[in-house]
């Protein structure tokens, strides 16, 4: 996919505190190194290292696409039983410039998906 980076004003910042994330009720991410990334007039979206994630949630997806201020992103399903999530995370392999801080972080998103921030 990969087409040419444009810039944007994007902010990125540590995300104050302590982040877990739960599907289906049970923790799949757990951090304190965690990244507000704030866009435009969307809403903060946070990045956790993917070191922080248990990796046993995630199932492989097909689904790509095209930021053009962050780069290519890719995904992965959760799933937990017969739970599905579909493209519930992604992550950009190779993140553009102007956002290389988010490069081996995940994003969650759904309905399925619950963030619990603590100080």
């Amino acid at each position: 996919m990969s087409k040419p980076c444009r810039d944007q004003d994007i902010k990125i910042l540590p995300t104050a505190g302590t982040v877990s994330v739960k599907f289906n009720g049970k923790t799949i991410a757990h951090s304190s190194n965690a990244l507000d990334l704030a866009e435009a007039s969307y809403p903060i979206v946070i990045y956790i290292p993917f070191a922080d994630v248990d990796k046993n949630f995630l199932a492989p997806s097909a689904q790509l696409t095209h930021c053009p201020y962050k780069g290519d992103a890719s995904y992965y399903s959760l799933h937990d039983g017969d739970v599905l999530s579909e493209n519930a995370v992604w992550f950009y392999v190779s993140p553009c410039p102007l956002v290389a801080q988010i490069k081996d972080h995940v994003a969650f998103w759904g309905d399925d998906i619950e963030y619990v921030t603590t100080n």
